[in-house]
């Protein structure tokens, strides 16, 4: 199983990024997928979850401002992050289970100006 993480990077609060995950090695198609990320100094925190069948859940932090999606085809899952906040800044890994134990190695986002 392989889960790679890209489009991190430093933005300017207020700003927007879009996540991807490339996956491999698993039924992505049949998989509920999830977005989980660790701040600084804190625990793993799920962020949004993606069902097989494109349904949607997040953390109330990121309600209306964080969009999941998935393409099934390319196996490859999507955050886009828009209205950023420096409280956002974590790293960001796409994970196969709530609490991101199956994950991959993340992608850094900071939210600074």
């Amino acid at each position: 199983v392989q889960l790679v993480e890209s489009g991190g990077g430093l933005v300017q609060p207020g700003g927007s990024l879009r996540l991807s995950c490339v996956t491999s090695g698993f039924a992505f198609s049949k998989y509920q997928m999830f977005w989980v990320r660790q701040a600084p100094g804190k625990s793993i925190e799920w962020v949004s979850l993606i069902h097989w069948s494109g349904s949607t859940q997040y953390t109330d932090s990121v309600k209306g401002r964080f969009t999941v999606s998935r393409d099934n085809a390319k196996n490859t899952l999507y955050l886009q992050m828009n209205t950023l906040r420096p409280e956002d800044t974590a790293v960001y890994y796409c994970a196969k289970d709530r609490r991101g134990i199956e994950r991959g190695k993340g992608t850094l986002v900071t939210v600074s100006s």
